[in-house]
């Protein structure tokens, strides 16, 4: 019986740990002109596997993704991507430093991004002590993605209905 509830207890782990967040660019205030989007990037961490989500007027406004010198001059020669539904979610599937910019002008008044993504934390191992997962800026500290407190919880409350019910 307890075999099976630590089976649920690792798979809940295992699932949580590789969770992807989606990053609104502007928050609420979407993909617009005006909008400091360094300082908004600044206070998010990107993983790989992360999406990245434009939301804007789609008869107004689009999405590129350019080179650093398609960034820095606010042109689309470099481009490797781009949409215009005004609703786009891209996936962020490499570990890199990516460029986006407002391919009709917008770049010009300040609708651009750089964020940097970074490789997913490996995962603590079995050997890892309670003083490395404590310490605030170790990689198995933050190993857990967001959603993971909720999931771990769910199994555990269904794991606790199923060993109670007396199904073993």
């Amino acid at each position: 019986m307890s075999l099976i509830f630590l089976l649920l207890i690792s798979a809940a782990a295992t699932i949580s740990s590789v969770t992807a967040t989606d990053h609104i660019v502007g928050a609420n205030r979407g993909w617009n002109p005006g909008i400091n989007y360094t300082l908004w990037a600044n206070n998010h961490t990107f993983y790989v596997n992360d999406l990245i989500s434009f939301r804007y007027q789609k008869n107004q406004y689009n999405v590129f993704e350019v080179n650093q010198t398609g960034y820095d001059n606010c042109t689309t020669d470099s481009a490797t991507g781009n949409w215009s539904s005004g609703k786009d979610f891209i996936l962020l599937d490499k570990a890199k430093r990516y460029y986006f910019i407002c391919g009709n002008g917008g770049c010009f008044t300040g609708m651009k991004v750089s964020v940097l993504v970074h490789p997913l934390p490996t995962p603590p191992s079995a050997s890892t002590t309670a003083a490395e997962i404590s310490k605030p800026n170790s990689e198995a500290a933050r190993a857990p993605r967001s959603g993971s407190v909720a999931f771990v919880g769910l199994v555990l409350w269904i794991g606790w209905i199923w060993l109670g019910s007396g199904w073993i």
